[in-house]
């Protein structure tokens, strides 16, 4: 039987990486992507669905298939506006989520993060936390939650502040051992490559992955 994978958020640093394996691997027959606007990627095995976000209903009957990845995130920098931050990190992941279920997706894999916390003092890991939350009681027969810490890549934005960060990184990971290996840098393509090998098995119930695991299983 054919497979269909569905991406959202297949612009950003995990899901564009992401995007990449599933289209040259051969476990999927058909790659679906949301997006807002087309992006400059052709495949025989892609197709694009050019949505918006805020009426996501409109698109429901679509969004079907075997696994669905939710990659979706902003930042401080971008989405000042706590409000609308949340939304895009809170409410699309979850209201995916529903149409995942209701669909019949066997899996869905979130990027969440690490610290991931609903009792978090911080609004980052807080918003992620609550995601997580509201995500699990929807009854998805396979739920995979990654929790990355920070990451590495090519992003196509600046953000020196990052760059700061990664270089910092690169430093203290490797003085980073037993409980506190979880916080070592993660690359991009380590975390996608555990989302999509994830994906091939036919494990049910729901996974919390932290860093650590997430190279383990890459």
């Amino acid at each position: 039987m054919a497979k269909k994978a569905v991406i959202a958020g297949s612009t950003g640093l995990i899901g564009s990486k992401l995007l990449q394996i599933l289209l040259h691997e051969p476990f999927y027959d058909e790659v679906l992507i949301l997006v807002r606007k087309k992006i400059n990627v052709e495949h025989k095995k892609l197709t694009q669905l050019v949505v918006n976000f805020d009426q996501l209903d409109s698109y429901a009957q679509s969004i079907n298939g075997h696994a669905l990845f939710c990659c979706l995130g902003t930042t401080n920098a971008k989405t000042p506006n706590k409000a609308v931050y949340r939304h895009i990190d809170h409410d699309y992941p979850v209201q995916l989520a529903q149409f995942a279920f209701k669909n019949g997706i066997e899996q869905y894999h979130l990027v969440s993060s690490i610290g991931a916390n609903v009792n978090s003092s911080f609004f980052y890991t807080k918003t992620k936390g609550e995601t997580e939350a509201d995500i699990e009681p929807i009854g998805l027969p396979v739920l995979h939650i990654y929790r990355p810490s920070m990451l590495t890549g090519n992003r196509r934005e600046k953000r020196t502040m990052e760059k700061t960060l990664i270089a910092f990184y690169k430093f203290i990971d490797p003085l980073l051992f037993g409980s506190w290996k979880k916080y070592r840098s993660i690359s991009d393509e380590t975390v996608a490559t555990a989302m999509y090998k994830q994906s091939t098995k036919n494990n049910t119930g729901t996974f919390i992955y932290e860093s650590d695991q997430i190279k383990q299983l890459s």
